[in-house]
C-alpha cells in the first residue's frame, strides 16, 4: 500500500539516507549498471537540482558534468521551465495524438520545422531517442515499399555506432559490448568505418577509408539499401569521436547519387550541443529523416521527434484503401506537458542566444582542455561544442589502451565524484558534457576537477604497475 508517509517524503526536504539506500538495493535495477558492483558501494541518491549542480539526500552538491546523460540545457530547477509545466497542468496533462491533436504538440511541431535544416517539414512524435530512431528506420523501410521498390530493405550503419536500445535501434548499433549478446534478435546492416583520426592514421586517411568503403558498397548494393544512419559530426557512445569537417557532406552526396536515404541521429548532438542548433548544419547537410530527443525539453520530460521531408511524407499520403498508413504510435506521443516545456525551452534558447553562446564557450573549453594534452596518459582530446571526450592510454607513444579490467575510466569518474563532479566514462574515455547554460567559471571548475582526477588516478595506476 502506498502510504501517506511515502507521499509526504516526496514533498519534504527530509530523507533518511539509510532507508532509501536499502530500498534502492532491494527494488531498483539501474540501466547500464553491473548491479553486483553497484550494490557493494554506498549509492549516490539525488534529491534536487539547482542550476548546473545536483544535490544528494545528504546535502552534498555536485557539478552535473554530463548533463544528466547529455540532455540538460538550462540547468536544473529553471523557473521558466517549471512554470511552463504547471501552467499546462491547469489545461490538460495528456491527450492522445491518435486521430486527434492537442495545442502544444501543434505549436511545437511548427517551431521544430522552423529551426530544423530547411526541407524537413513534418514532425512525428515519440518518447525518447531510441524510439525516434526506431521510427526513422521503419519510415525509411516503408517509404520504399510504398513507392513500389520493395527490394530496398537493407541499412548501412557505422562502426561503433550507438542509436539506442530498442530492437531496431540495437540492430544498427555496432558496439560489441552493448550489442553482441542480442545478435540472434537483430537484423544485420552493412557496416562501414566511422572516421577515427586518432586511431586511423589522421584525418585524411580516416575520411578516405570511410568514403571509399561507402562508395564501393553503394556501387554494389544500392539497389537493396533503403537508408544509411549516421551520428552526424560526433559519434557519442563510442568515445566522443569527432568526424572531420566535410565528411558528412561527402557521405550525403554519395547517398543521394545512389538513391539511398540519409537518417541523421541528432538525439545527442541536437539543440545546440555542438555549437549549431543541429550538427548537420556544420556541413550544410539536410537529411531525409532526422531523429531528435534529449535536449528537446531542456532535460525535463521525455519527448522525442522524427522529422522528415515532404517527399518522405508524401509516400504515405494515400487513399485509405491503399493501406500506406504508417502504423506506428506511442501512448504518450505528443504529450502536452512535454511539448509545453519544449516550447519554453526553445524560447529560452533563442532569447538567451544559447547556441551562439555555446559556440563561444566551446573556444574557451578548448583552451581549458589544452594543458591536459601534456599529461603522460592523455592520448587524445576530442571536442565539438560542449561535447568532449578525453581518451586515456597506458602508453602515449604507442597509443596502447588501458585494459578493461583496470577500470581506469571508472576510477577517474569515481575520484571526480569525490571532488564534486558527476560524469560517466565510456571505457577509457572520460566524457565531459556540461549543461549548455554553464558559465565559463563553472566550466573551468569542472575541468579543474577532471584534470586533478586524471592526474591522480593515472599516477596511482602507474605506481601500482611498478610494484
Amino acid at each position: 500500500m502506498l502510504t501517506k508517509d511515502v507521499i509526504w517524503l516526496l514533498h519534504t526536504s527530509y530523507y533518511d539516507y539509510a532507508e532509501l539506500a536499502q530500498k534502492n538495493r532491494q527494488f531498483l535495477w539501474h540501466p547500464f549498471t553491473q548491479m553486483k558492483d553497484y550494490n557493494a558501494q554506498e549509492p549516490l541518491i539525488i534529491a534536487r537540482g539547482e542550476g548546473v549542480k545536483l544535490i544528494d539526500v545528504n546535502g552534498k552538491s555536485y557539478y552535473d558534468g554530463f548533463s544528466s546523460v547529455w540532455l540538460n540545457v538550462h540547468g536544473h530547477n529553471v523557473p521558466e521551465l517549471n512554470r511552463a509545466i504547471t501552467e499546462q497542468l491547469t489545461q490538460i496533462a495528456h491527450s492522445t495524438l491518435l486521430g486527434m491533436a492537442n495545442v502544444p504538440s501543434i505549436l511545437l511541431a511548427e517551431q521544430l520545422v522552423r529551426i530544423a535544416p530547411p526541407g524537413l517539414s513534418k514532425v512525428f512524435y515519440s518518447d525518447n531517442g531510441a524510439t525516434a530512431v526506431e521510427i526513422s528506420l521503419k519510415m525509411a523501410f516503408q517509404y520504399w515499399q510504398n513507392r513500389g521498390r520493395t527490394g530496398k530493405q537493407a541499412f548501412i550503419t557505422m562502426n561503433n555506432a550507438y542509436h539506442g536500445d530498442t530492437i531496431g535501434a540495437t540492430s544498427v548499433g555496432a558496439i560489441p559490448l552493448y550489442h553482441q549478446v542480442y545478435k540472434p534478435l537483430l537484423f544485420s546492416p552493412y557496416v562501414i568505418p566511422y572516421p577515427y583520426p586518432y586511431r586511423d592514421g589522421g584525418e585524411q586517411a580516416a575520411v578516405e577509408a570511410t568514403l571509399s568503403k561507402l562508395e564501393s558498397l553503394l556501387q554494389q548494393k544500392a539497389g537493396e539499401i533503403a537508408a544509411m544512419i549516421v551520428e552526424p559530426v560526433v559519434q557519442g557512445a563510442s568515445g566522443m569521436i569527432v568526424m572531420p569537417d566535410g565528411c558528412l557532406q561527402r557521405i550525403a552526396e554519395l547517398l543521394r547519387a545512389h538513391d539511398v536515404l540519409l537518417i541523421a541521429d541528432e538525439v545527442a548532438t541536437g539543440f545546440g550541443r555542438t555549437g549549431k542548433m543541429f550538427a548537420c548544419e556544420h556541413d550544410g547537410v539536410v537529411p531525409d529523416i532526422m531523429a531528435v530527443a534529449k535536449g528537446l525539453t531542456g532535460g525535463y520530460l521525455p519527448v522525442a521527434a522524427t522529422l522528415v521531408t515532404e517527399e518522405i511524407y508524401d509516400a504515405f499520403y494515400a487513399d485509405y484503401e491503399e493501406q500506406k498508413t504508417f502504423f506506428h504510435g506511442h501512448s504518450y506521443t505528443g504529450n502536452p506537458l512535454g511539448c509545453a516545456v519544449a516550447l519554453e525551452n526553445l524560447r529560452l534558447m533563442e532569447e538567451r542566444r544559447l547556441v551562439e553562446q555555446v559556440a563561444k564557450k566551446a573556444v574557451g573549453l578548448e583552451q581549458l582542455l589544452q594543458p591536459l594534452q601534456a599529461e603522460p596518459h592523455v592520448g587524445d582530446i576530442r571536442q565539438k561544442g560542449l561535447m568532449a571526450g578525453i581518451e586515456l592510454v597506458r602508453d602515449k607513444q604507442t597509443k596502447e589502451p588501458y585494459h578493461w579490467n583496470e577500470r581506469i575510466g571508472v576510477r577517474v569518474c569515481q575520484r571526480a565524484r569525490e571532488k564534486g563532479l558527476l560524469t560517466r566514462p565510456l571505457g577509457n574515455v572520460i566524457v565531459f558534457l556540461p549543461p549548455l547554460a554553464s558559465s565559463m567559471a563553472e566550466i573551468a571548475e569542472m575541468v579543474q576537477i577532471l584534470a586533478e582526477s586524471i592526474r591522480e588516478v593515472t599516477l596511482e595506476q602507474k605506481e601500482q604497475a611498478v610494484r
